[in-house]
């Protein structure tokens, strides 16, 4: 039984929550590289009992050393490659931890065997990297998931349900604002660095780290609309502490009646994930993951919002996943879909061309 996720209903979360239960085995999952400073997330995820990680694979013995100990893994199932990892282990399914620019090829050797795969953001480094995982997926039969940490804010569901129920009319203008002060302000690792600065492995600098969640959310409220045009401008504010990449970059998206801001910065002084919806009638504002300020009106006055968690499993990436691999969620339409990734992709890649050729890019109809 197929369960179509996102809609805003606690009938819905609960029926989901029945449903993932009836599904108590552990998904088998195995993990893809460990250079991503979010496989934190799954590394030291508390055990809910509905995955099991079978496999990890990386190259780097010195980063394997330290994150086993850690986080108490058993180097037994460690293996220095993808091919010898899903060999040993036959996992069901696949999360990535690497740079963006393996997306592609693990995302092929996966599909070959018919493994499920989940991405960190974004799902590509280009258009073409992302039309070929598209072709990989389809041909495998398999599930090719993107996660994004604005996926799980209950704000954003809000944001999204109110704009699908017209109640701040139709939508004009969206501001998103995302990024922090820097990755290595913040003390990403070493691993992560050197990929997420090289203009290869992640495709850019903020413009790809940052610009991609504006073009996930816009697409996803826009109900997977292409848009008619991408114009971006980037800059290097920062070129002694990332010399080869952007560091600051505004993406400006159009649609027929309405336009996407995107900022995405390594220039913040604070940490942010904010998101603003202006309809013809009223707007909404995402401060974080739960609160956000709601006006519906000329006549009305701002009023704040707190939104409550969303519900397991549509509250947390793993389980997502696993009920997606199971079958007993329909990614389709949600954020982390493979339809709403490739439009998204389409706004990220058109903006990393406007940036290096200072025009406007139409996309193709």
């Amino acid at each position: 039984m197929l369960f179509r996720i996102f809609t805003s209903t606690i009938g819905v979360f609960l029926l989901a929550s029945e449903l993932f239960a009836q599904n108590p085995k552990p998904l088998r999952l195995g993990v893809a590289g460990l250079v991503h400073d979010h496989v934190h997330g799954i590394l030291g995820r508390p055990d809910r009992g509905d995955i099991e990680i079978v496999g990890i694979a990386e190259a780097n013995q010195e980063l394997v050393a330290r994150l086993c100990e850690r986080y108490k893994i058993s180097r037994d199932i460690v293996y220095p490659d993808l091919e010898t990892m899903l060999e040993k282990t036959q996992p069901e399914a696949v999360s990535v931890f690497s740079s963006i620019y393996d997306h592609l090829a693990i995302t092929e050797k996966c599909a070959a065997r018919g493994i499920h795969v989940m991405v960190e953001k974004p799902l590509a480094v280009s258009l073409d990297h992302a039309l070929k995982m598209q072709k990989a997926a389809q041909a495998g039969g398999i599930q090719l998931i993107t996660n994004y940490e604005t996926t799980w804010y209950a704000s954003n569901h809000k944001v999204a349900a109110m704009v699908k129920n017209k109640t701040l009319g139709e939508v004009r203008k969206m501001v998103i604002h995302d990024g922090h002060s820097g990755p290595r302000e913040i003390g990403c690792s070493e691993e992560f660095l050197a990929w997420l600065t090289d203009p290869v492995a992640n495709g850019g600098g903020a413009i790809t780290d940052f610009g991609c969640y504006g073009a996930n959310l816009a697409t996803w409220v826009m109900a997977g609309q292409r848009p008619v045009s991408v114009t971006a401008i980037t800059q290097q504010i920062k070129p002694d502490i990332y010399p080869k990449v952007d560091d600051e970059a505004t993406i400006i998206v159009t649609y027929p009646q309405a336009q996407a801001i995107i900022q995405a910065s390594w220039n913040w002084p604070v940490s942010r994930k904010d998101f603003h919806v202006y309809g013809k009638t009223g707007y909404a504002k995402t401060l974080n993951s739960q609160d956000m300020v709601i006006r519906i009106n000329e006549e009305s006055a701002e009023y704040p919002q707190k939104e409550l968690p969303l519900s397991a499993p549509l509250d947390d990436a793993f389980s997502f996943f696993a009920g997606v691999v199971r079958g007993t969620l329909d990614p389709a339409g949600s954020p982390g879909s493979l339809e709403i990734n490739m439009v998204a992709m389409e706004i990220l890649d058109a903006a990393i061309q406007s940036a290096k050729k200072g025009k406007r890019v139409y996309l193709k109809k």
